[in-house]
Formats: C-alpha cells, sequence, structure tokens
C-alpha cells in the first residue's frame, strides 16, 4: 500500500479504537426521588442510602474511596430562587445550617434524563455543602451556622473553637442584564480573628462542591475539577485519580496557583464555577470519589470529583477581620453565555484540540437557531437548525468537492494506463513511480485531489464532535421520533446481545441511516486506486457507524444530512460533461510549478542520482576519504610543550 492507503487505513483504526475505548452504556430510566421533609432530595435505589443520596451498600470497593458526609444533626434549610428578565424562576439554592453554604441547586428548567418532572439538583454526591470552610481537602470545620433570611439574602453565622466568627451572606445577583445573572449567587465572607492567637487565613480553604455524571453514558473526560491560572485552563477528570497501567490510584490532586481567576467543577451539560473578587496565590485540591447512580454498572462504577482552594494569604492578629468576595456559577455550561461573562469562562467548554472549529460551529448554530427557526418552528428548531448548518457547511466546500469529483474521475479514465506502466515496470519500483509521476505530470493530474474533501470532513467532522459533546442547549429538544438531541435515539431494544454493543442492543435509526446513505454516496463516487483502497474505502461506513451508534443523535443527524447532500452534489457532478482525459503541452507560467511538476522532477532527480551511484556509466563520486596533507601547503614542524 502507498502512503495515502496508510493513512485512511490508520485514521480508520483510530476511530475505531476510540469507539471501543469510550463506549458508553445505552441510558437507562431515570431514578424515582423523594423529598424529605428537610428538603434534601434522595434518590430511591436498591439497598440503603446514604446521607448524600447514594447507594451506600452498593458501593463499590476498590481504587477510590467515599469520604464521610458533614453530620446534619438539627440541619436549618432557607432557600433562594432566582429569576430570569422574563420573571420565571430558574434556580433554588438550598442554603444549609450545616457549614453555612449550598446544600443543593435545583435547575428548575432542566429536567433529568428520561423525566418530564425529576429536575437536575446540582452537589447531591457531595460530603459538604457548597462554600463551607476546612483546613485542608476534605477536612471540614464541624460548625453549624445560625441562618437569618432578610431582605432577599441569608445570612449564615458560626464561630470556631479557636476563636474565629465566619459569616457569610448569599445573595442573589441583582442586575438581571448581566450574562449568567439567572444562575449566579454572590458569598461575602467576613472572618473576625477573636481568638488569642494570630490566623493565617490561607490555612483555610473554600469549599467548591460536586459534580457527578447525569447518566450511566456520560463519559469519564466530559467532566472534572477544574481552575483558571492566568488565562490557561487546568481540568482533571476522574481518569486522573484511577488506576493507570503503570501506576496506582490517585487520592488527591493538589497544585499551587500563580494567578487564581476561578475553580469549580463539571460534568457534561452543568458546572459549579466560582470567581473571587481578585486575583491572588492559591493552592488547589481535588479528590474523586466512587458513586452509584440509578441505571449503571456495578462493575464499572462512576465517579463524582470534587474540589476546593486556600484563600488568600493574610495573617489576622487577634481582634483583625477579613472580607472575602466571590460570585457562583451555578448552571448550564451555555457557551454563548459564558463567553460574555468575565475571566474567560468560556474555557470551561474543554473542547481541546479542535476548540476554533467547534467555536465557530456553535456559534452559527445558534445564531440558526435564534433568528431563522426558534420563532418558526419551535418543536423542531433545534433539529433543523443542525440540518442548516450542515447544509451551509457543504455549499461552502462545494467548490472543493466538484473539483475532488472531477479529479477522481480522471484519475479513473487513467486506470488502464498505469496498469500498463505496473505491468510494464513491475520489477523496478524505481522507474514504476517515475513513470507514474511522469504520467500524473503529462496529463496534469492530482492524485491526492480526490481525497481532500475527506481529509477536510476529518477536523470539522470532529470540532462537530466536540462541540456536541457539550451542547446543553440540544438537552430534552426533541426532531421527529427522535425525543432528545443529546442522547442516542433509541426506539427499541434487542432481547439479545452482540460484542462491542452491548447485552441489551439498541435499535438507533439515525446511526443506521447514516451508514446507509454513506455506502449510496460511495457507490455513486468514481472508483480510483487499487483494490485494497477501494476495500479500505468501503470499511470507513462501518467505522463511522460503530463511532456514532451509541453517541448523541444530532451526530448522526449532521451526518446523515450531509451524506443525502452529497448524494444530491455527486448526481448533479455525474450529469455534467465528463472531463476529457488529454495531454497538455502546453507551458505553464514562467517560473510557477504545479504539485505533480515538482513530484515528477523530484523522481527524476532521485533517479539520477541512483544512477550515478552506481557501477555503471555516471559521474565517479566524490573522494570523501580525510588525507594527512594538503597539496601545496607546507605543515610546519611539531614542536614540544
Amino acid at each position: 500500500m502507498d502512503r495515502k492507503a496508510w493513512i485512511i487505513l490508520t485514521i480508520c483504526g483510530i476511530l475505531l479504537a476510540l469507539n471501543f475505548y469510550y463506549k458508553p452504556e445505552p441510558p437507562q430510566p431515570a431514578p424515582v426521588t423523594t423529598q424529605p421533609e428537610n428538603g434534601e432530595p434522595s434518590t430511591i435505589a436498591d439497598g440503603k442510602k446514604s446521607a448524600t443520596g447514594m447507594d451506600s451498600a452498593a458501593a463499590p470497593q476498590g481504587e477510590l474511596f467515599n469520604e464521610p458526609p458533614v453530620p446534619a444533626v438539627g440541619e436549618n434549610i432557607e432557600t433562594l430562587t432566582s429569576k430570569n428578565k422574563d420573571g420565571e424562576d430558574v434556580v433554588e439554592f438550598a442554603i444549609s445550617s450545616s457549614g453555612g453554604g449550598i446544600k443543593t441547586a435545583t435547575l428548575l428548567g432542566q429536567y433529568a434524563v428520561g423525566s418530564d418532572t425529576e429536575k437536575v439538583v446540582l452537589n447531591i454526591h457531595s460530603p459538604a455543602t457548597i462554600g463551607s470552610i476546612c483546613e485542608g481537602p476534605d477536612d471540614f470545620t464541624d460548625l453549624y451556622y445560625d441562618l437569618v433570611k432578610e431582605r432577599g439574602a441569608i445570612y449564615c453565622q458560626a464561630t470556631t473553637p479557636e476563636g474565629l466568627k465566619i459569616t457569610k451572606k448569599w445573595s442573589l445577583e441583582q442586575e438581571l442584564d448581566k450574562p449568567g445573572a439567572p444562575w449566579s449567587i454572590d458569598l461575602t465572607i467576613t472572618i473576625t480573628n477573636n481568638g488569642q492567637a494570630s490566623v493565617r487565613l490561607s490555612d483555610y480553604s473554600l469549599f467548591a462542591g460536586s459534580a457527578s455524571p447525569l447518566h450511566p453514558s456520560e463519559w469519564e473526560n466530559q467532566g472534572g475539577a477544574f481552575f483558571l491560572d492566568n488565562g490557561s485552563l487546568t481540568n482533571k477528570d476522574s481518569n486522573w485519580f484511577k488506576k493507570g497501567f503503570f501506576r496506582g490510584a490517585r487520592q488527591l490532586f493538589s497544585e499551587t496557583v500563580n494567578d487564581l481567576e476561578y475553580a469549580g467543577v463539571s460534568n457534561q451539560f452543568f458546572t459549579t464555577l466560582i470567581r473571587p473578587d481578585r486575583k491572588y496565590v492559591s493552592n488547589f485540591w481535588a479528590k474523586s470519589s466512587s458513586i452509584r447512580i440509578a441505571g449503571d454498572n456495578p462493575d464499572s462504577p462512576k465517579y463524582a470529583v470534587r474540589s476546593g482552594f486556600s484563600l488568600p494569604e493574610r495573617k489576622l492578629a487577634p481582634g483583625e477581620l477579613e472580607n472575602f468576595s466571590c460570585n457562583l456559577y451555578l448552571g448550564p455550561k451555555y457557551y454563548s453565555i459564558l463567553k460574555k461573562m468575565e475571566n474567560d469562562t468560556a474555557e470551561v467548554m474543554n473542547y481541546g484540540w479542535f476548540t476554533p472549529i467547534s467555536v465557530l460551529l456553535s456559534n452559527v448554530l445558534n445564531w440558526l437557531h435564534s433568528t431563522a427557526f426558534s420563532k418558526t418552528a419551535d418543536k423542531w428548531a433545534w433539529g433543523l437548525s443542525i440540518i442548516a448548518l450542515t447544509i451551509l457547511i457543504r455549499i461552502t466546500i462545494w467548490p472543493l468537492h466538484n473539483k475532488s469529483t472531477r479529479t477522481m474521475k480522471r484519475m479513473s479514465k487513467l486506470q488502464p494506463l498505469m496498469k500498463d506502466i505496473k505491468e510494464k515496470y513491475k520489477d523496478n519500483p524505481t522507474k514504476l513511480n517515475q513513470e507514474t509521476m511522469k504520467l500524473y505530470k503529462e496529463y496534469h493530474v492530482n492524485p491526492m485531489g480526490g481525497c481532500l474533501p475527506m481529509f477536510l470532513q476529518i477536523p470539522i467532522f470532529f470540532g462537530y464532535y466536540r462541540m456536541l459533546q457539550y451542547a446543553v442547549e440540544l438537552r430534552g429538544q426533541s426532531f421527529l421520533w427522535v425525543d432528545d438531541l443529546s442522547m442516542p435515539d433509541t426506539v427499541y431494544e434487542l432481547p439479545f446481545g452482540l460484542p462491542f454493543l452491548g447485552e441489551n442492543i439498541p435499535v438507533n435509526l439515525l446511526p443506521i441511516l447514516m451508514a446507509v446513505t454513506m455506502v449510496l454516496q460511495m457507490k455513486m463516487t468514481p472508483k480510483t486506486g487499487d483494490k485494497m483502497q477501494q476495500r479500505i474505502f468501503m470499511l470507513m461506513p462501518l467505522m463511522f457507524f460503530f463511532f456514532c451508534y451509541n453517541f448523541a443523535s444530532a451526530l448522526a443527524l449532521y451526518w446523515t444530512t450531509q451524506n443525502i447532500f452529497s448524494i444530491g452534489q455527486t448526481w448533479l457532478t455525474n450529469r455534467m460533461p465528463e472531463p476529457e482525459l488529454q495531454k497538455r503541452n502546453k507551458p505553464g507560467k514562467p517560473g510557477k510549478k504545479t504539485f505533480m511538476q515538482r513530484m515528477a522532477e523530484r523522481a527524476e532527480q532521485m533517479q539520477k542520482q541512483q544512477a550515478s551511484s552506481g557501477d555503471g556509466g555516471g559521474a565517479p563520486m566524490r573522494n570523501a576519504t580525510p588525507s594527512d596533507k594538503k597539496p601545496g601547503k607546507k605543515r610546519n614542524p611539531k614542536t614540544g610543550g
């Protein structure tokens, strides 16, 4: 195989390996939740429930361990409910006397997977409340605060045994026009040293809460604990803590941050993000614990990640006090909102290598939805936006696609001539390559021209793929038979299993349509290359089928739409006049050579060099052996010393 075939084969292998490694389990029905008298949501599962609502009887054993939650003896809870500009309730913040922080944040406009009534609740698998004070990783101060709700704010007050008086004020964002206002809440902490000894504030940390998966099919790398240090984001998901091939499990991540701008935790679609009012040197820490969620596989547990960061460096003498203020965002990861907030909060999206493409596609997708479809087709608006974005991409690369198709047709007409060359020089690979390049040069055919659209689609595909991983806008959005564009479009489950697909095989229609349309498109495409290359191309539908089968249905919708549009483009191209295959003896512009001309000249130069280095006639090789004496130059006699 030539280099092109190996590149294609490598890409296919990588795609298949990624799918097999990260293949999620099919989503299960959502758990039933109850609301106890103390206001804490708990999940009903098999076995006994712990204070955090997880199944403690079935907690997995092994690499990671659950930390005990702060006791909730005599717990009192007050709530603050934020509203948007239209007066609609958005988030219900439950402030607990245990730790004086946010016990839970219920997102009133977001529903759990597979449920029309259960809301998304943040910080449910956490050992403490968000905003709790601790003296190190998970070393929470055992404090119970007096709560007073007054004028739309909640005041919390407690004193440590050493005489450190801590007062917290929780208040909702009043400027509803600010980006992210409905999901924001302000925290002001006043620490007064009423003890007899000096206290260093940097010995205390602020707990940023815990983030856990929303459903069993959520991948480990779709969330984690993060911080922004002078514009650079660091994210540690639960894979960092788990046991690796050449190391054991890690219990703690700790790092000194020179300019802490914000820190927090996140899962696939939601985040808890804390922004201090000023940058400062801080020590960030993160830990992970195994949890149980409804529908998960006991042999493959899920993990929640929690984090915290130290307070600013300040030494409080007896009688002195210090204020610390920060803003907390507990809500969905809308890129369109996060990019407008301060401190580069859009970095939380964690798009990776394809960030520019993912950002561009996200902006265009939201623009299409808001300007074209949200007012005309509200029910299927996001599905139509995905289709429109796909068509827009295909129209943009149409000139390249058309040129590629015509190049492949000309390549197919060159096959008889190339076959004769292979037969004539089958025992001389060097001469075979030289004559092949010469043939391409004579007919002005670029063999790589037919592959350019496919290679161009690869970064677009992965950029779209990363964008859809965190597109919270698609949660719960329906289209045709699809109930949720952020989940697979399962219409039925077969009562048997197959390798790589699970025990009960879900029937997902969109990936099947994607594979069928991809095969039809390839049937209409002119055949080029040898039989091995053609077989590799025919395996592409199978590779993408496995890659997209258990992923968000929005990705399969994009790829299916693209295939259908490409079929139409190919049909239109096939009805155009066939390109003529004739030699072009007309010289090109002086000083400007085509790609194939340069390749042919390079092959000729290599052939001449090989010929000249052989025993046959040619220029003799230069004697590179060093000589003791140079002619015409007399060496001075050596002297001692």
